[in-house]
């Protein structure tokens, strides 16, 4: 994945992760696919569309989601990890669970994706430093403070999690930082995470993926639903990378590839 990152002689364009949450409660798309048949359908779908990387999660992360176990996440994960693999497909699992990133690795998954930046499961840097993926280290807190200051609390928290990462032997190319749009933050606070993602980038020298995709900010400042959220995703996204961002991850991939085919042609010309 990182020579995919760093392509040589080639416009950069953000990778583009395809959202496919099989769970029955997920804010935006819960229930649509949770039959192994119809997110299969929906995974295929978001290659076509131009997804480079699949993010599949079994187990809700919206505020006041309900915890799942890990053998029921993996038994939701399991039908549908293993064709998309077989096809050669780029999947991430969305987990914190070390036993459901184990089983994933074991099948081929090339991305962990942590929501608790390897913090939540003390055997996760390990199962990780065991296989040869990435693993996606995200910002998080267990509640908001409006009088959090962001940056700070971005090198506190990754310090600890890079710290974990490098005593269990996760080589540093392995990383990547997710700033953690919508979790534990007031809507400022996103948006002040958003336009310091060169600081945080600076800071640890990773790539940044960035998760905006229809989040409550945008209901917050744009009065929109959930369905309707498409345009202020599109623009923070936009923004994001402009700020640095690596990979985008989104419900909406053949939107954001045609955006961003047009934001490189103005940018570095035909």
């Amino acid at each position: 994945m990182q020579n995919i990152l760093h392509q040589e002689g080639e416009k950069k364009l953000p990778l583009l992760m395809g959202i496919l949450n099989v769970t029955p409660d997920s804010f935006s798309d819960g229930g649509n696919f949770y039959d192994p048949h119809t997110a299969l359908a929906h995974a295929n779908r978001l290659l076509e569309d131009g997804a480079h990387i699949l993010d599949i999660g079994a187990e809700s992360t919206r505020p006041g989601f309900e915890a799942v176990s890990a053998e029921d996440e993996w038994a939701r994960l399991a039908p549908v990890l293993n064709p998309l693999l077989q096809q050669g497909t780029l999947v991430s699992v969305d987990t914190t669970k070390a036993s459901v990133a184990r089983a994933s690795l074991k099948q081929g998954v090339q991305i962990i994706n942590d929501i608790w930046g390897l913090q939540s499961d003390s055997e996760m840097p390990f199962v990780i430093a065991d296989s040869a993926a990435h693993v996606v280290v995200m910002h998080n807190a267990l509640k908001i403070d409006a009088e959090r200051d962001i940056i700070a609390d971005w090198k506190r928290f990754f310090d600890v999690s890079l710290n974990l990462a490098e005593k269990a032997g996760i080589a540093k190319e392995r990383l990547i930082l997710d700033p953690g749009i919508g979790f534990a933050k007031t809507p400022a606070q996103n948006i002040q995470a958003i336009r310091s993602l060169k600081i945080l980038k600076s800071e640890y020298q990773l790539p940044i993926l960035l998760g905006l995709s229809r989040k409550s900010m945008f209901g917050h400042f744009l009065g929109r639903s959930v369905k309707e959220r498409l345009a202020g995703t599109l623009a923070a996204n936009i923004a994001g990378v402009h700020e640095g961002a690596d990979i985008l991850r989104v419900h909406d991939i053949r939107e954001h590839a045609d955006a961003f085919k047009m934001y490189n042609l103005i940018n570095e010309g035909l």
